[in-house]
C-alpha cells in the first residue's frame, strides 16, 4: 500500500495512457469498418475476401507489428502512433465481419418498405440499417474493446504500453505490487467498458427493452 500512495501519479499517468491507445483505435475501427461493411454488402463478393483478409491480418502477433511499424509509417519506435495504428488494423480485422453479419441480417422486406417510402441509399442505412444491426455489432465492438484493453499492455515490450509498463517495472524490480496493480486495473477498465458498451447498445436500442406481455385468456 505504501508502494501504491507514493506511485499514484505514476499509476494514473499509465491509467489515462493505457485508456487512451485502448479506446482511440475502437473508434478509429469502428469508423473504418462500417463502410467496408457497407460495401461489402452492396457487392457481396467482397464480403468473403474482407473477412479472410481480416482473419489474416488478426493472425499477425502483435509484438511483431509493433516492431515493423515504425519502418512503414516512417515514426519512431516509441511513437504512440505505432501502438493505436496496430490496434485499428485489429481492431477493423474482427470488427468488419460483425458488421457484414449486422448489415445482413436486416430484413429484406424492411430494406424494400424503406425503399418504397423513398429512402435514399444512404439515409436508409443511418435510419434503417444500422439500428437494426446495432445488437450485431455491438457483439463484436464489445470483444474488440476488451481485446484491445489486453492487447496495449505488449507494447510495453518497446517501451509503450501504459498499464503494462508497471508489469515492466514489477519484473525488473523483482516487486509483485506494480504488477498486482497493473493486472487489477486493466481487469477493472476491461470491466467498465463493456458495462458502457452494454448501457450505450440499450440506448441505441430502446425496442429491445419493450416488455411484451402475454395476452390473458379468457375463460
Amino acid at each position: 500500500m505504501t508502494w501504491i500512495g507514493d506511485n499514484l501519479g505514476l499509476i494514473w499517468e499509465q491509467l489515462r495512457e493505457h485508456l487512451y491507445l485502448a479506446i482511440l483505435p475502437v473508434i478509429l475501427g469502428l469508423l473504418i469498418s462500417v463502410p467496408l461493411g457497407y460495401v461489402a454488402t452492396r457487392f457481396s463478393w467482397l464480403a468473403n475476401p474482407l473477412i479472410a483478409f481480416g482473419g489474416v491480418l488478426y493472425s499477425l502477433p502483435s509484438i511483431a507489428l509493433f516492431i515493423v511499424l515504425p519502418a512503414i509509417l516512417g515514426t519512431k519506435v516509441l511513437s504512440t502512433v505505432n501502438i493505436v495504428v496496430a490496434l485499428t488494423i485489429y481492431t477493423v480485422s474482427l470488427l468488419i465481419r460483425n458488421v457484414i453479419d449486422g448489415l445482413r441480417s436486416v430484413p429484406a422486406e424492411v430494406r424494400q418498405s424503406a425503399v418504397a417510402v423513398g429512402y435514399g441509399s444512404l439515409h436508409r442505412l443511418v435510419a434503417i440499417d444500422l439500428p437494426i444491426a446495432v445488437p450485431v455489432i455491438f457483439a463484436g465492438l464489445r470483444v474488440v474493446t476488451v481485446a484491445n484493453i489486453s492487447m496495449v499492455s505488449v507494447g510495453a515490450v518497446i517501451g509503450i504500453g501504459g498499464l503494462g509498463e508497471l508489469f515492466t517495472l514489477g519484473f525488473q524490480k523483482d516487486f509483485l505490487t506494480p504488477v498486482v496493480v497493473g493486472v487489477a486495473l486493466s481487469l477493472l477498465l476491461a470491466l467498465v467498458a463493456d458495462l458502457i458498451l452494454v448501457g450505450l447498445q440499450r440506448v441505441l436500442t430502446p425496442w429491445a427493452r419493450v416488455i411484451h406481455t402475454p395476452p390473458v385468456e379468457v375463460a
